[in-house]
């Protein structure tokens, strides 16, 4: 055998291991949780960083960019502050945090409770789906801040008027990501239940229902998002409390430190309602995860 000749089942290898995929590249297939870990870090870190080197060693005049030392600092001016004319300790940033929360909270329960059995109605039954979805496809191409005079002027100025804005801004989204979800319920589940003797009813709450359930609790984390852009704006408008006000008011006397803080308060309240809908989600339906 000569040098340069190589045997063939190490020939075979060798193009076996070339053609195999890193495992950063492999296609529909986890990494490993020590990689995964890391690469969540490095999502966080390089654009800290890359803002602590731009605000510091930047041509960037610190009004337009504040540090993110000088952002903690301001985090902790809005969550402590003092009332020197009635003696006592505010907590805006707490205050304005719940209030926000309770407007999207409200609003999105109230648009969930409907979603779901429209959705599932919707999917379920060709009839209703014709009734439903003409008019549906309609209103959610309307922008949901579009509808803040008419609220303002129904409603009046207090917390209707921004609980019904999220109301209207995430329901019809929810109820088309649900009916599409029943779509896709095998036939044979539905045929079989009815050759086991199964009606109607059973079909709904014991089949179509609980097949639905993963993709209900993906609709909800994903126009979850929709709920904290609305409340902002709502706020925005017309508002005595809450994150978009709290925004409103920092831009008024050029606080852009102030912003920086109620924009990630905002992105860690996201996140968190995201890593809540998965565990829930994990939770609940580990039949279909797994």
């Amino acid at each position: 055998m000569s040098a340069n000749s190589v045997p063939p089942q190490h020939e075979k290898t060798a193009k076996t291991q070339g053609l195999q995929p890193t495992v950063f590249w492999r296609i529909a297939e986890d990494i490993p949780p020590g990689l995964s870990w890391l690469l969540m870090v490095l999502s966080v870190a390089v654009p800290l960083t890359f803002w602590w080197l731009l605000a510091t060693y930047g041509d960037v005049n610190p009004a337009f960019l504040p540090s993110p030392g000088k952002v903690g600092t301001a985090f902790v001016d809005l969550w402590h502050q003092y009332d020197t004319l009635n003696q006592k300790d505010t907590y805006p940033l707490f205050q304005a945090t719940l209030m926000s929360c309770f407007r999207v909270g409200s609003g999105f329960l109230l648009a969930s409770i409907l979603a779901v059995p429209m959705g599932i109605g919707m999917g379920a039954f060709a009839s209703l789906r014709s009734l439903g979805e003409p008019i549906i496809g309609i209103v959610r191409y309307m922008p949901a801040p579009a509808f803040i005079p008419l609220l303002l002027i129904y409603l009046g100025l207090e917390e209707e008027p921004k609980i019904a804005l999220i109301f209207i801004g995430t329901i019809f989204f929810n109820v088309l990501m649900i009916m599409d979800a029943v779509k896709f319920v095998p036939k044979e589940l539905i045929e079989t239940t009815y050759t086991l003797g199964g009606n109607r009813t059973q079909v709904l709450l014991q089949v179509i229902t609980p097949y639905v359930i993963p993709r209900i609790i993906d609709a909800f984390r994903v126009n979850m998002a929709a709920s904290w852009n609305l409340v902002v704006v709502a706020e925005l408008v017309a508002a005595d409390e809450g994150l978009g006000k709290r925004i409103l008011l920092a831009q008024r006397f050029n606080s852009v430190d102030k912003i920086f803080v109620c924009l990630i308060v905002l992105g860690l309240l996201g996140f968190s309602l995201d890593l809540f809908f998965r565990w829930l989600q994990h939770v609940t339906c580990r039949w279909a995860i797994e």
